[in-house]
């Protein structure tokens, strides 16, 4: 456990108003009872080139034409 880390939480807290100070407890312990998701990389290898190169080059075509743009009236 890293006190340091432990050390600056508390000095936040303590200038924190009481409602935002449960709001902490209340993350803290949603973090406590949450489980880890997912598979680990190891499982994933099995995976590896199963996509073909054709597939891959369009797909990067996609995300270059179609994420990577900025609609500013869009918000």
């Amino acid at each position: 456990m890293n006190s340091v880390i432990i050390n600056q939480v508390i000095e936040q807290l303590k200038a924190m108003p009481q409602q935002l100070q449960w709001q902490v407890l209340e993350f803290t312990q949603n973090l406590r009872s949450s489980q880890v998701r997912g598979v680990p990389g190891q499982q994933l290898l099995q995976f590896a080139g199963s996509i073909s190169t054709d597939d891959l080059v369009m797909m990067q075509a996609a995300i270059h034409q179609d994420c990577e743009q900025v609609d500013l009236d869009g918000w």
